[in-house]
């Protein structure tokens, strides 16, 4: 029997597979950039949801909650500690409204952000009388209810001056002077602050001025009244709406959210330049907690 000699069989060659219309479509589309329009958009609205509902951050612009808030400090403050009003919303774009879903009322001693009644734009505050309260100030003591808030003196406080904190002589006149180190501080007359409920913290009164004395008033139900801890440098309730100030107690419907911490804080040496922002941090503020701290054994209300 004569041999059939083997076939040499052809190497495997892939073959393209057919492409499908799908295929060939998604080839010529590329980026889905309506896709990445939406995840876009979807974040954004994310983002805005929380800032409105849950938390925000919050710059300190200006000097008048000194000595525990200084220019530069980065707060976190929270949106739902007394329900959510038309001051809820990121850029306040709601119309103003009294209506508060899950009203609460602030206690004394919270700092807390507030919009005046004339302009869009965030204050920042303590709260020092609730509604029903009957609140004076007299030679720069609150008087509640008739009586007295207490103020001790504390010792001076060193601030050390910084770009965010220069110790203007116009705002503090006499108060700046070299240390034995040589770095220029500014030192702050302080004084302890205790309300009924043992919310005690640090005020400064380093003068005599047209806001260290307020007639009695009443504060209405639905309205809280604030004042700067820097007494002599804050524009609050007790300054008229003319003068930029909050014009007498505020509906707490205007009331955003609660300071809760400090993030971070900058003295104003940073540039543009990535590399001076570790040089411009405030390392003893970060992390600092904004809720005042309460004596036990203290009533609620006077």
């Amino acid at each position: 029997m004569t041999d059939v000699p083997e076939t040499a069989s052809a190497p495997d060659i892939p073959t393209a597979e057919p492409q499908t219309p799908e295929s060939e479509a998604s080839e010529r589309e590329g980026t889905n950039w309506l896709a990445e329009l939406r995840g876009l958009l979807l974040m954004l609205l994310a983002v805005i949801g929380f800032h409105s509902f849950v938390a925000k951050p919050f710059y300190i612009p200006s000097i008048s909650m000194m000595p525990n808030l200084l220019v530069g400090d980065q707060l976190v403050v929270t949106k739902y500690p007394y329900g959510w009003s038309w001051v809820s919303a990121s850029m306040h774009f709601l119309p103003r409204s009294k209506t508060r879903i899950l009203p609460a009322t602030p206690a004394y001693g919270d700092i807390v952000i507030v919009v005046p009644p004339d302009r869009d734009e965030d204050y920042i505050k303590r709260v020092v009388a609730l509604p029903g309260d009957r609140i004076a100030v007299v030679n720069g003591q609150i008087i509640l209810n008739g009586k007295p808030v207490p103020q001790v003196a504390e010792a001076p406080l060193e601030l050390p001056v910084d770009p965010n904190q220069p110790c203007d002589p116009d705002d503090f006149p006499g108060l700046r002077y070299r240390a034995a180190d040589g770095k220029q501080v500014c030192e702050l007359p302080i004084f302890r602050e205790t309300l009924p409920n043992g919310a005690t913290y640090r005020i400064i009164d380093h003068k005599q001025q047209l806001l260290d004395n307020y007639p009695e008033t009443k504060v209405p139900q639905g309205y809280a009244f604030l004042m700067g801890d820097n007494r002599d440098h804050s524009a609050d309730s007790r300054a008229p709406i003319i003068e930029k100030g909050l014009g007498g107690p505020v509906p707490l419907a205007d009331i955003g959210g609660r300071a809760e911490f400090i993030t971070y804080s900058l003295n104003g040496t940073e540039t543009w330049n990535p590399l001076t922002w570790y040089g411009a941090l405030r390392g003893n503020r970060a992390s600092l907690r904004l809720r005042p701290m309460i004596l036990k054994g203290t009533a609620a209300r006077p």
